[in-house]
């Protein structure tokens, strides 16, 4: 009798959780720079080879999350009478209530390493542009259209823009208000049409 895959699921985003703490605690010590994959590996006891089935890289411990489709899947669950901005901010508010303080710990981590580390802000670029993608798909989804319309695309983009533009300000505040509270609080403006007087 094979393994239920939802197990198999929670067990390797609980290896992933593992070897992220390991490397954020190292790279807390030591920096960034000194801090090396096979010493995270160790740290986790694992291999470096087990390491690198779980990220691709150095920088992939520190940017990659499972959010992002926990994200995706609430935004799609959202109430259908929702527009896209207002659902966003449905699932931005179910997402983040399910998370530890622990999790909201590595999250405030690890955003302060994409924002001040030069390697780690380059490869954030990328991870932002994949997670535009993903809710280029998500919008698609909920409103008939494809994924490849400029006007879904642009939507993306605006919705990445503003999470863009809240992580920053987040950052810059060091970590207060609470991330959901200022992220929310761009959508809503987002959703206002981005008003300035």
């Amino acid at each position: 009798m094979g393994t239920d895959p939802g197990l198999r699921e929670r067990k390797k985003q609980k290896t992933r959780g593992t070897i992220q703490e390991h490397a954020l605690r190292l790279i807390a010590a030591q920096g960034y720079d000194a801090t090396t994959v096979d010493q995270i590996a160790a740290a986790a006891e694992i291999s470096p080879s087990t390491f690198f089935r779980y990220f691709k890289s150095k920088e992939d411990v520190v940017i990659e999350d499972d959010y992002d489709p926990i994200m995706m899947a609430e935004f799609l669950a959202a109430p259908a009478e929702l527009p896209p901005v207002a659902a966003f901010r449905f699932a931005l508010r179910e997402a983040m209530s399910k998370l530890t303080e622990d999790e909201l710990r590595r999250v405030w981590e690890r955003t302060q390493l994409q924002l001040s580390v030069p390697a780690l802000r380059a490869r954030s670029l990328e991870n932002f542009l994949s997670t535009r993608d993903m809710i280029g798909e998500a919008i698609a989804q909920r409103t008939g259209r494809r994924a490849t319309d400029l006007e879904v695309r642009s939507y993306a983009g605006a919705l990445m823009g503003v999470l863009l533009a809240a992580l920053l300000d987040w950052y810059e505040a060091g970590g207060k208000p609470q991330m959901v509270d200022v992220v929310d609080s761009a959508l809503a403006h987002l959703e206002a049409g981005l008003p300035l007087s």
